[in-house]
């Protein structure tokens, strides 16, 4: 009966699993029309992707809705990317006109924030970002600061401001996890925060002259940096904390621990638990362990005494103990060799001139 239990039971968790299936094409080839933007100046920028010149109405009258759109409960699945090991998205994927579907050589899916891309100078697409943002703040975006923000225009509100933010969120939810909407009333405005910027990043592309509920044509921007000084603070204090788990992450906890302790040590202070990060109990509370207990009384550690220092021979005058340790030394020495003690070296005589100056007797004198 036992063994039945576990069989339905591995059936059931079996069935729990659900696996991906292979990405599906999300449109046939040919079947989006590409249409080419109206000559309305004498050069064309590339960096825009505009005619210069007699377009100023371009980014409000101008747009067309796109032909289609992304759908993350139908569109996602496996592609080459998933064997080859490529993590980087889909830019048509995300604006729902890849015509490979499992063949593709990118992700369809969204991407995944706690996997980091192997070039932070790239955004999701592997599209190259650039040092400054563009006037008009659209296109790849910059390395230089973390953008999480998006700007939301041509917004049709029907209602009040809870309403439009409820429809914001409903659409944009889909892609990414949302920390935060701000809608600016009788503006058609609203900014969308995410918790990962790639979710900023493929949500713009996403919803790139899309429409909410109204059949209007969204202008989604990168939002500028926000000016209030408390956003300010949260955002350099989530960054550096960010930082810091990505840099403890990667360094050994053995190395944390003594820098720790080195740190007490030089503060004078002790660490308030006895316990370490991994679960073993601190050297004081082992040594204290460790103490063999009395046979008189063997609840109550048994404390011995330390052995008695051996006492070095002071020296007296300018000599210190070890030198005369040294002479004493050396003199058994000698005793052993039969030289008798040392003393002082033997005077030699001096023998005195009778007179100052050369005599007959003192050069080439017949007394020699």
């Amino acid at each position: 009966m036992s063994t039945t239990a576990a069989e339905t039971h591995l059936t059931t968790s079996t069935k729990k699993v659900k696996k991906l299936k292979p990405a599906r094409k999300q449109v046939k080839p040919g079947e989006v029309e590409k249409k080419e933007a109206p000559q309305t100046g004498k050069e064309y920028n590339i960096w825009y992707n505009k005619w210069a010149g007699g377009d100023r109405e371009d980014s409000y009258s101008n747009k067309t809705k796109s032909q289609t759109r992304c759908n993350i409960k139908r569109d996602a699945g496996l592609t080459r990317a998933n064997t080859t090991g490529n993590k980087y998205c889909c830019l048509f994927f995300a604006r729902g006109c890849c015509p490979y579907g499992w063949e593709c050589e990118y992700l369809h899916m969204l991407p995944d924030a706690s996997t980091a891309l192997p070039d932070t100078s790239k955004d999701c697409f592997a599209r190259d970002k650039f040092a400054d943002y563009r006037d008009d703040m659209g296109g790849v975006g910059s390395f230089q600061r973390q953008n999480r923000t998006l700007y939301i225009g041509r917004i049709k509100e029907t209602g009040t401001g809870a309403e439009t933010e409820e429809v914001v969120r409903r659409h944009f939810k889909e892609w990414g996890e949302i920390e935060k909407i701000r809608v600016l009333q009788y503006r058609s405005v609203a900014f969308v925060t995410y918790v990962s910027e790639l979710n900023a990043q493929f949500a713009k592309e996403s919803m790139a002259c899309q429409s909410l509920d109204n059949d209007e044509i969204l202008n989604v921007r990168w939002a500028t940096e926000d000016p209030n000084p408390t956003s300010k603070v949260a955002e350099k204090r989530r960054l550096e904390e960010m930082g810091r788990e990505a840099i403890q992450a990667k360094m050994d906890p053995r190395i944390v621990d003594a820098v720790r302790a080195m740190r007490a040590l030089e503060d004078g202070t002790m660490p308030e638990d006895d316990t370490g990060e991994d679960g073993r109990e601190s050297k004081r509370q082992r040594l204290t362990e460790d103490v063999p207990h009395s046979p008189d009384f063997p609840e109550e550690p048994y404390e011995p005494s330390p052995p008695p220092e051996p006492q070095q021979p002071q020296g007296s005058g300018i000599l210190s103990a070890d030198a005369l340790e040294g002479l004493k030394y050396f003199a058994e020495i000698r005793k052993k060799n039969g030289l008798g003690p040392a003393g002082p070296p033997p005077k030699t005589a001096v023998v005195p001139s009778s007179t100052l100056g050369l005599g007959l007797g003192d050069y080439a004198s017949d007394d020699e």
